[in-house]
């Protein structure tokens, strides 16, 4: 039987408290808070994007189920009991396993005795599990905090006492398990049109926050998970582990020509690395930010520039604030010791500092660079991390030394862009290449994309073939972007690369031709 109808058949035999027991017990394996999780359906899509629930691994489902006592149900989607993954926490299950010997009378127990600790909001709507999570958030509960649960449970029911002991005794080596990537085949891309020969018409926009003109349907937003997945090999990324070998030693990642020289990044491994592409479009369910016509151009230059570069391209569209952070998290926890470098391209909405999810809520660069530094994600320790925004940064057009930009405005031109702020990260191998300097707006064409992502896409593909190093390349972007303007002649645009780059950043040239992209 097809798998995605064995999981439509695991949705129908689950109830409710069900889809909250596999949700709590999920938790550490979402890339958001288990709370949100409404449907069976939603958990195993998200279990599937995170590569951990396929055809090929239906293991997790099953462990799942004997863990929630649903034998019958694994005999009907013919699962084997035996084939489990080990993947749920031990705390996770210990946790469970006293909601389920905690009845009625325990729980209101626990609840009187937290009446004060914890938020009375709800507090006696809650079950056993959500009373667990809220814990949690108030930082009264964790694998390594127990001394608050003790008390409770000796207090109300001291039998289950054994069930904390047995875990504390169990925990000297466990290590929660990294993901795998992997997911379903990625939906078809918009196309790139061809022979565009001019980015200076009123086809143009701003992409910031603002009242859009003339539209008022704000319907609310579709779920809109979509499939990390790779393109070209489709090899999946094995898990790391603390014992995975890094290269730290300075040397052992640049290569060095004459002394005095400036050192290059070593770009030499089997893979580039991932290029993770976060192309925001939809913005229905904001009152004050547009969509932004002309990004899917951005989105498909990019995906076939960054693949020719030899890069595993990964497109998530319509992220949320919290979506977009969960990504790049995500992208922490994978193993790129085997990998030169890592690609990061936003394109939505923005302001000072900080870029715009669907939702309306905002995410600063800092909180975009921070899970990806040296200390948090070891296997990316001396190698580059590149940043490419388009996003606004303010809400001031230069003039007229501005065609679509990223925010709103009347006519065709759009920009993306609030006051914020918030430093630029400055840790080592940082590249953050900015579509706007500081304050000001920057622009989308609605027909062949924004001035910024298809200068970078154009001088890539002129420059890396003459060994070009990256940071001539956005200097030329700065150049070519700078000479723009729109049909009147009186909106400019000024990039703007900040970096902590130790070393040149040079991508070896590839050997097939370079994609064909339109005239910018």
């Amino acid at each position: 039987m097809d798998f995605q109808k064995l999981l439509l058949q695991a949705e129908k035999g689950l109830k409710e408290e069900d889809v909250q027991a596999l949700a709590f017990l999920c938790r550490e394996l979402l890339s958001y808070h288990s709370a949100s999780v409404n449907s069976a359906k939603e958990l195993f899509t998200e279990l599937q994007l995170q590569g951990y629930l396929s055809a090929e691994k239906p293991h997790l489902l099953t462990e799942l189920l004997l863990l929630i006592q649903q034998r019958s149900l694994i005999r009907d989607l013919n699962f084997q009991p035996s084939l489990t993954t080990n993947l749920i926490s031990p705390f996770r299950k210990m946790l469970y396993n006293l909601s389920v010997d905690i009845d009625a009378q325990d729980l209101r127990s626990m609840k009187f005795l937290l009446y004060r600790s914890l938020p009375r909001m709800n507090l006696d709507k809650m079950s056993t599990l959500e009373v667990f999570l809220e814990m949690e958030k108030m930082d009264k509960l964790s694998a390594n905090n127990l001394t608050e649960l003790e008390n409770l449970i000796k207090t109300v029911c001291p039998v289950l006492q054994e069930t904390i002991k047995k875990y504390k005794e169990s925990q000297v080596n466990y290590r929660c398990p990294v993901p795998e990537v992997a997911g379903p085949p990625r939906d078809q891309r918009w196309p790139v049109e061809q022979n565009q020969s001019s980015m200076n018409s009123n086809n143009t926009s701003i992409d910031h926050a603002g009242e859009e003109h003339g539209e008022g349907n704000y319907e609310d937003l579709p779920c809109r998970l979509r499939a990390l997945t790779t393109q070209g090999t489709g090899s999946e990324v094995q898990p790391t582990s603390d014992t995975t070998s890094v290269k730290t030693d300075p040397q052992a990642s640049l290569n060095t020509s004459d002394e005095g020289d400036i050192e290059t990044y070593s770009m030499d491994a089997e893979k580039r690395g991932f290029c993770l592409i976060i192309n925001n479009y939809d913005f229905k369910l904001t009152k004050f930010l547009r969509q932004r016509e002309g990004t899917n151009i951005d989105e498909s230059c990019l995906e076939k520039v960054f693949q020719w570069l030899g890069f595993e391209v990964l497109i998530e569209h319509d992220c949320s604030a919290d979506r977009m952070l969960s990504l790049i998290q995500g992208l922490s926890t994978m193993d790129h010791s085997k990998m030169d470098c890592l690609v990061c391209c936003v394109l939505s909405h923005g302001l000072e500092k900080a870029v715009y999810g669907v939702d309306g809520s905002t995410v600063t660069l800092e909180e975009l660079k921070q899970p990806l530094n040296a200390s948090r994600c070891r296997s990316l320790a001396g190698k580059p991390k590149l940043f490419f925004i388009q996003a606004c940064q303010g809400t001031k057009e230069q003039t007229p030394v501005c065609v679509q930009n990223d925010g709103p405005i009347k006519g065709s031109l759009m920009h993306d862009a609030r006051k914020m702020k918030q430093s630029i990260p400055s840790d080592a191998d940082f590249l953050l290449a900015l579509a706007s300097v500081p304050l000001y707006v920057s622009f989308r064409d609605k027909e062949r994309g924004t001035w910024f992502i298809q200068s970078l896409c154009q001088n890539l593909i002129k420059m890396v073939p003459r060994k070009c190093d990256l940071m001539s390349i956005l200097t030329k972007v700065n150049a070519d972007v700078s000479q723009k303007t729109d049909h009147t002649g009186t909106k400019k645009q000024m990039p703007q690369p900040a970096f902590s780059l130790r070393k040149k950043v040079i991508f070896p040239v590839p050997q097939r031709d370079p994609p064909k992209l339109p005239n910018v």
